[in-house]
């Protein structure tokens, strides 16, 4: 078991392991029971209904945070000629085609999210062992690889955040930091709740959203009532 230091340990006694919270009640608990001296990360862990061994139950894809995770990320878009313009245009933190390619075989790999034209794909296929561990592969189905890279900058730097259960078909995402306001941090929350629902794979049976929690990055989990959860009420 791992050991708590006396912060974690005295925070953890305002959290009721049996309770499952509203959202908004959870959202204050996580900032109060955040204790450590830096702004941490807010992040939501989704247990879902899938099994991720089979394709069509495999829950991948993107979404525009509406008030961003407080992080800038760092981009790197493959292209040449316009779209080397554009993306430099859009403000992307570094451009490049076989250079790009080299200095990452090389070793670099100093930045959070890789975009890509189309065209570029089959040189930057090459980078698949280096950037696929690291989830930095450029991917269609969560629009990394884009004709639009202005479009696909802007979001990124917004607060597009990517989303994919792993093996036992859990989601992490973050949604924010401690500092943020109560009201953004739900929002935010809600967005990439209602995302998850809008994309439930068919296949899918049983309850979808079984546990779903709140933690900051170095405070005690929070559990929320999946049934409370989704900000859309139809």
């Amino acid at each position: 078991m791992p050991k708590h230091g006396k912060k974690y340990i005295e925070a953890a006694k305002l959290v009721d392991l049996d309770k499952l919270y509203d959202p908004e009640e959870a959202v204050e608990l996580v900032k109060k029971t955040a204790s450590a001296k830096f702004d941490q990360t807010i992040e939501v862990a989704v247990k879902l209904g899938v099994d991720p061994k089979h394709a069509d139950q495999q829950v991948r894809g993107a979404v525009v945070l509406p008030f961003g995770t407080g992080k800038t990320k760092r981009v790197l878009v493959f292209a040449k000629g316009e779209k080397a313009k554009e993306a430099e245009a859009a403000g992307a933190d570094f451009v490049g085609a076989e250079d790009m390619v080299e200095k990452i075989q090389g070793g670099w790999t100093d930045f959070d999210v890789a975009v890509a034209t189309p065209d570029m794909m089959g040189l930057v296929g090459r980078l698949g062992k280096i950037l696929g561990p690291k989830g930095l592969m450029p991917n269609p189905k969560v629009g990394t690889v884009t004709l639009d890279v202005t479009r696909a900058i802007n979001e990124i730097k917004a607060g597009k955040i990517e989303y994919r259960t792993d093996k036992a078909g859990n989601i992490h995402a973050p949604i924010g930091k401690v500092s943020f306001d109560s009201e953004k941090l739900l929002k935010n929350f809600q967005t990439l709740i209602d995302t998850l629902i809008k994309v439930k794979p068919a296949a899918a049976k049983g309850q979808y959203m079984r546990n779903i929690s709140l933690s900051s990055t170095m405070g005690p989990g929070v559990r929320v009532n999946p049934l409370k959860a989704p900000g859309k009420k139809e």
